[in-house]
């Protein structure tokens, strides 16, 4: 993950200056301060102007507070942390889905946990959103991305992944077994071979029909899965 693109917004500048600090001192790896703001007017326009993925906030300002801000924005688009030195407004806060409360005078450690929420989270949703096979192999289990899968062939009682790369993985389960673990892209041109649509070449009518790969393997197609695989490709 990039460095999140952050607005600090305060109105007292030395709480902005401890948090730019802070930031510079153990977060720069992770966050990039892309503007500062004072109040909720100056705030609102700096995040129209620079979309920042996530809002250091105060909640007392002069005009206004941290809530009136966030009524203001798309708040599907921006994490928000408040740095606050009211204790009461915490309740109200996390209604507003914010990623944590921290009160003032604010630590590096605290601010280091909160940030470190945001990339967790970011980290489960590329976990849930990641197509693929789990496979065990004789000394780990192993979670092979669907993208990467080439074609499976049968060999036995055991099957042989093909991936990108050139790296193979035998695995002790037979085609029929993995076959329903796989998503739409994988079609079954023999009784021992599964193919990835996104890696054929060609479809070679001759011969009893065969696929090229781009790797320029070549796969036999059944006479049973031939009319099959020709309407998909034209899909």
């Amino acid at each position: 993950m990039n460095r999140i693109s952050t607005i600090i917004v305060d109105d007292v500048p030395l709480a902005i200056k401890s948090l730019e600090a802070d930031i510079q001192d153990h977060l720069s790896d992770k966050l990039n301060i892309v503007a500062t703001a004072t109040g909720v007017v100056d705030a609102a326009k700096k995040i129209k102007t620079h979309h920042p993925q996530l809002v250091l906030l105060d909640i007392q300002m002069q005009d206004g507070d941290g809530f009136d801000l966030l009524d203001i924005i798309d708040q599907e688009e921006v994490k928000v942390i408040f740095t606050t030195a009211s204790r009461e407004y915490a309740v109200k806060a996390f209604r507003y889905s914010a990623v944590d409360y921290l009160l003032k005078p604010v630590s590096p450690d605290e601010l280091i946990a909160a940030v470190s929420k945001i990339f967790h989270d970011e980290e489960i949703e590329q976990a849930k959103s990641r197509k693929v096979l789990p496979v065990s192999t004789s000394d780990r289990l192993e979670l092979v991305d669907l993208d990467r899968i080439i074609r499976l062939e049968a060999s036995g009682n055991y099957s042989v992944l093909y991936l990108e790369g050139g790296e193979k993985i035998v695995v002790s389960k037979t085609l029929k077994s993995i076959e329903a673990k796989l998503d739409s892209r994988f079609v079954r041109t023999h009784q021992s071979h599964i193919v990835n649509l996104d890696f054929i070449k060609a479809f070679n009518k001759t011969e009893g029909g065969y696929l090229v790969l781009q790797d320029e393997t070549e796969i036999p197609v059944s006479v049973r899965k031939r009319s099959q695989l020709i309407d998909r490709l034209k899909s």
